[in-house]
């Protein structure tokens, strides 16, 4: 998965969710001050980022994320290899 992947993905959650133009949405776009979203908001796409991307992030964790650039950092940092994936174990 790249980081354009998953900016996509957010970007396309949000301005769905707050009806406002994807194009509007970038890296630096704060959740709260530059997309009014609310806590419902937030919590709902936690879960979706969750379930798209089998990571677990804690309330303390999704407190620190204002930002659509740090949701992605999060995933990225905190996803789990994709399947199929080169890795250095050998094989049977």
């Amino acid at each position: 998965m790249t980081r354009e992947e998953v900016l996509d993905l957010i970007r396309n959650h949000l301005a769905d969710e707050l009806e406002v133009a994807p194009d509007t949405i970038g890296e630096s776009t704060r959740f709260r001050e530059d997309l009014d979203a609310d806590s419902l908001d937030l919590y709902t796409l936690v879960q979706e980022l969750e379930d798209t991307y089998g990571v677990a992030i804690s309330d303390e964790d999704a407190a620190k994320i204002l930002t659509v650039g740090a949701a992605v950092d999060h995933i990225l940092a905190h996803s789990p290899p994709a399947r199929g994936a080169d890795d250095d174990e050998p094989g049977p």
